[in-house]
């Protein structure tokens, strides 16, 4: 059993996780965008108010010390269908800033036009570049660096399965631990990784920052009212 997501127990799938060793230090890999969209498909807006250092303390087993919590998302642009998204986020990213060992990786939002089959109507939307690329960088550098004895990768994306495969094949003293976003999971992650589990709703909720927090230029953070 891995860790306790619910107050009672966690599921746990696939192969059996080491035991740890003192101090055994873990590096927390953040899929910024497949988090928030768990957290929007579980119905949990009033979640989004993060603390994803905290979050990461709460996914350690006793014995383990937080080594680094690596952030990777992309920046919404300004939308009409919600004008404040992307302030909300500027926000958000204001607060993780503000938390020790913790590091924010930015990809980007490519435009891209789909048409209607029958009305012929074109819509701009936009697709997520480099999270994926950028996290699989990352761990893979980190693996190298010897920066870490153990991996959490907070992400359903089955692209992360190759990276996810390469450290086990390659380090295979440092197990890959997949921690599911709420309402997302990949079987194909689930087969490589050394353990997996998907993260429920009292660590999420015993993980929020407080609705006020100040960064070090005294600078007041604000929780965006539509998140309480």
């Amino acid at each position: 059993m891995y860790t306790n997501v619910d107050g009672v127990s966690t599921t746990i799938f696939g192969n059996t996780a080491a035991q740890p060793s003192a101090q055994q230090r873990v590096a927390v890999y953040v899929d910024g965008l497949n988090l928030y969209h768990g957290l929007k498909v579980a119905g949990w807006r009033r979640y989004y108010w993060l603390d994803l250092r905290r979050l990461a303390e709460n996914l350690l087993r006793p014995g383990q010390t937080l080594a680094a919590v690596r952030y990777f998302t992309a920046r919404f642009v300004p939308s009409r269908a919600d004008p404040m998204q992307h302030i909300r986020q500027r926000t958000y990213l204001q607060s993780l800033a503000t938390r020790p060992d913790l590091s924010i990786h930015y990809g980007y939002h490519q435009p891209k036009r789909t048409t209607g089959a029958q009305c012929g109507a074109t819509l701009e939307t936009y697709e997520e570049k480099m999270t994926d690329v950028n996290i699989a960088i990352a761990m893979l550098a980190d693996a190298q660096d010897n920066a870490f004895d153990r991996a959490i990768v907070i992400s359903a994306d089955a692209d992360l399965a190759g990276p996810v495969s390469a450290i086990q094949n390659r380090y295979p003293g440092k197990p890959v631990i997949v921690a599911f976003p709420p309402r997302r999971i990949s079987n194909h992650l689930r087969q490589v990784a050394t353990a997996a589990f998907t993260i429920g709703r009292k660590v999420i909720s015993d993980s929020q920052f407080p609705d006020r927090l100040v960064n070090p230029d005294g600078y007041a953070i604000i929780r965006p009212a539509r998140w309480r």
